[in-house]
């Protein structure tokens, strides 16, 4: 669905920015899926365009489960999210929300 809003924005998605936006929502979603999961809840996707920028927010309700990148472990078979998210964002971050957090990127157009 992200990708077709990106669409509808006028961001096609055959672009680099378009299959960019959907790995970034793809690895957020799946962090929340796997780490911020609680029994009840689900997770919120919010994707923004604004000057220049879009961004991609992902928020859920562990604020105890702080994403980092980790290096990278010898055959490890997960753990890789994050590195490409630092890799393709041209920022990213964490905001504690009342509850849980919300992890974002953000692409440059």
């Amino acid at each position: 669905m992200a990708l077709v809003e990106l669409h509808d924005w006028g961001i096609p998605e055959s672009t680099a920015l378009s299959a960019d936006a959907g790995l970034l929502v793809a690895e957020l979603a799946a962090n929340a899926v796997v780490h911020g999961r609680v029994p009840g809840r689900d997770f919120e996707l919010r994707v923004t365009l604004l000057e220049g920028v879009l961004r991609v927010g992902v928020s859920d309700a562990r604020r105890d489960r702080r994403p980092a990148v980790r290096p990278p472990a010898h055959q490890a078979e997960s753990g890789y999210g994050l590195r490409i998210v630092d890799a393709l964002a041209c920022d990213w971050g964490v905001m504690d929300r009342l509850i849980g957090k919300t992890v974002w990127a953000e692409l440059g157009r």
